[in-house]
């Protein structure tokens, strides 16, 4: 599958992340809309495979179709630039600065939002024909998520809140292994076994993402769902996106630059 080493990879990885603070901001709100709405798409395939075949491990494991899609076309998630842009500036790389890194977020932050609504709201046209009938199992599934993952973790105060922190961090220490996967191989099956098994193991696990919650509870709002779009934010999407942040950068970007790309001395015999 044509390997890269490590040493070689992580490079990639900063290199990635200086492009992506650099980028245009209309090239960066395009490729995060694509991403956003191809994931949105995957989302919404593997919730239906799960309710049709009432067996949600085949839908988990179709899941990272749409994530391999999306990275093969060079589209951007949220998710993979809170962990490359970072390392940009730590490797003290010229121009790259804070306020830039806080600009592609926010870019990227917009055009996943995009992307994933606008499949939310052209999913529902489909299931429900233009509004005039009743979504049927697929809409009550999703309107039953958005209630379970938004009131169901404030019901425990702040003990929910540091829930789906924790669950965003160790989504994104997979999907960010999954961006990482892309680089590791030159060739395309290489590339989507490697992306494949993380994402694999985030969806099945029912870790928090923050690009898929931005399809997932405004559709689950338009299906009936039973909570508020503050509920939304306050109790799904804000500690969400922080736990991806956090741990997609401490358990994946971090520790590859540390000992990959910033490495220790060797040891003397």
């Amino acid at each position: 599958m044509s390997y890269l080493a490590p040493a070689e990879f992580a490079t990639k990885m900063v290199d990635a992340g200086e492009s992506k603070v650099f980028m245009s901001t209309r090239d960066t709100l395009i490729r995060a809309y694509m991403a956003g709405a191809i994931l949105a798409l995957a989302a919404v395939f593997a919730i239906t495979i799960a309710v049709q075949t009432g067996v949600f491990l085949i839908g988990a494991i179709l899941f990272p179709v749409g994530f391999c899609m999306l990275y093969l076309m060079g589209f951007d998630l949220l998710t993979g630039v809170f962990v490359l842009a970072p390392l940009a500036w730590l490797d003290k790389r010229p121009g790259v600065t804070v306020k830039g890194i806080l600009r592609n977020w926010g870019l990227v932050f917009l055009g996943n939002f995009g992307g994933a609504l606008t499949v939310a709201f052209m999913m529902a046209f489909i299931f429900t024909y233009g509004f005039n009938v009743e979504a049927g199992a697929i809409g009550s599934k999703v309107a039953g998520i958005g209630e379970a993952r938004t009131l169901g973790y404030a019901e425990h105060g702040v003990a929910g809140w540091i829930t789906i922190f924790i669950r965003g961090m160790l989504c994104n220490w997979m999907v960010s292994l999954g961006v990482v996967g892309a680089m590791i191989s030159t060739s395309v099956s290489g590339k989507v076994i490697a992306m494949w098994m993380p994402i694999f193991l985030f969806f099945f696990m029912g870790f928090e993402h923050s690009v898929v919650n931005m399809f997932l509870f405004p559709f689950g709002l338009i299906m009936g769902g039973e909570f508020s779009v503050m509920d939304y934010f306050i109790w799904n999407e804000i500690p969400t996106a922080l736990g991806n942040l956090v741990g997609g950068l401490a358990f994946t970007g971090l520790t590859l630059y540390t000992t990959h790309v910033r490495t220790g001395a060797k040891r003397t015999a």
